[in-house]
């Protein structure tokens, strides 16, 4: 007798679900042991019949194979969960580089127009901006220049004024090195203006005015 196909679908006939379950149910377990000894594997089966009944089997023990299980998948979460953040970390910066790119081309868009290039495809109402930008640019820079003067006019007037005080320092200096230098005679005729008067005093004088006397000529 050839063996129709079974259907699969569940069993409408009470009695024939349970015959069914009871014969598949030993041929897996069957199956079970079978995979478990000739291939030297850790397998744990857990099946509950429809009315709630427990039937299960283990090559080991049940509690230590569904705990290597779940050892195992946490794992696998663990080295998913990096993976998983990576990705989505990855997909932010890719999504922030090609911001960047389109700020940047639009950056040198408007530098090519500031210098005066690319204005072919430029309205009306962008080249009138791009004037009011220049003229405001350039009245900064010139606001900064006049800055820059003041500042340099300072700086000049701080050093001059420096420079001032120096030379009256030096001209002060040089006075006062000048009346050390004297010399011994100019302090002396500063002190005595006419040192041989006393000696000139003493000395005597045969000056006489008229005719000689003759006692005196006879006596020579």
């Amino acid at each position: 007798m050839v063996r129709g196909k079974t259907q699969m679908r569940r069993i409408e006939n009470a009695t024939s679900r349970q015959v069914t379950f009871s014969k598949r149910r030993n041929g897996l377990l069957k199956k079970a042991l079978e995979l478990s000894v000739l291939c030297d594997a850790e397998l744990a089966l857990i099946i509950f019949s429809s009315r709630g009944k427990l039937y299960e089997f283990s090559s080991s023990s049940v509690q230590a194979t569904v705990g290597r299980y779940l050892r195992h998948t946490r794992s696998e979460t663990h080295h998913l969960e990096p993976l998983a953040h990576h990705h989505d970390d990855l997909q932010v910066v890719q999504n922030e580089a090609a911001s960047l790119l389109k700020e940047i081309e639009s950056l040198e868009v408007s530098k090519r127009k500031l210098l005066g290039e690319d204005l072919g495809s430029s309205s009306f109402d962008e080249l009138q901006q791009i004037e009011q930008q220049l003229e405001r640019s350039l009245s900064h820079v010139r606001a900064r220049k006049n800055e820059l003067y003041k500042e340099q006019i300072e700086q000049l007037k701080r050093k001059e004024k420096n420079l001032a005080d120096e030379n009256a320092k030096l001209a002060k200096k040089y006075c006062v090195e000048q009346e050390r230098q004297q010399s011994p005679t100019q302090q002396l005729a500063e002190v005595s203006p006419y040192p041989e008067s006393s000696s000139i005093s003493d000395v005597e004088t045969d000056l006489f005015i008229g005719p000689p006397n003759k006692s005196r000529s006879n006596s020579k």
